[in-house]
């Protein structure tokens, strides 16, 4: 299994060289593992709906590199290391956004709890608009390793959902599960219509029904 890289805003400051690839619908990306420096085993996931090319720099919001719609280039953006933006205790749910309310937060946290209790995996929720995010600083208040899933909610680029999933979850999890519930969540005319909080309790229920299916050929086949 491959490492996932989460670019440097979010786990370093060192600078890295720039990696530009080209992204055709309906494939993954995962950046050569000779290129990676973070311990931690995950495979970086590229929802993409339309032939594009993507400048993959190790800088920026982790939303940048994750999911981007439309043609052309993602501008590299400059590293963010932001910690002062963590919250004082452990929360599954980070909102620096303002997109969800205080009891919108209470119930997806308690249904993350109730995620890993059941299932061993591990969701972490950030709702950022770039460049206001903890970046870097989530890795370690996290903990984040090979059981986590990390579901970042940005509207930068249309999309709202991205997602960076830890290599053990990919086992378990069909990788065109990702680019489903990004399709059907995470557009733009959904959260532009529901609201982005909408999309983002979807997308968490969603991830919670195909979290406790039967590991099998036809598991998480539908986007619920």
């Amino acid at each position: 299994m491959s490492f996932t890289q989460f670019p440097s805003s979010c786990f370093r400051t060192t600078p890295i060289p720039t990696f530009s690839l080209p992204i055709r619908a309906s494939s993954r990306l995962s950046l050569p593992t000779t290129h990676s420096l973070n311990p931690t085993g995950f495979r970086n996931w590229v929802p993409d709906f339309s032939a594009k090319s993507l400048n993959w720099v190790f800088s920026g919001a982790i939303a940048l590199t994750l999911s981007v719609t439309g043609a052309g280039l993602a501008e590299a953006k400059v590293g963010v290391n932001k910690p002062e933006l963590l919250p004082r205790n452990f929360t599954p749910v980070i909102d620096v956004a303002g997109f969800l309310s205080d009891g919108q937060e209470k119930r997806l946290a308690q249904e993350i709890s109730d995620i890993e209790k059941d299932t061993g995996f591990k969701l972490r929720v950030l709702a950022q608009n770039y460049p206001d995010t903890p970046g870097l600083a989530i890795k370690d208040f996290w903990q984040v390793d090979d059981s986590t899933i990390v579901f970042v909610a940005d509207p930068t680029f249309g999309n709202i959902l991205n997602f960076n999933v830890g290599a053990t979850v990919d086992l378990d999890i069909p990788r065109s599960f990702w680019s489903r519930l990004a399709g059907k969540y995470g557009n733009m005319f959904y959260w532009k219509e529901k609201g982005e909080d909408a999309s983002i309790e979807a997308a968490v229920m969603a991830i919670s029904n195909c979290l406790r299916e039967p590991v099998g050929p036809s598991n998480c086949s539908e986007v619920k």
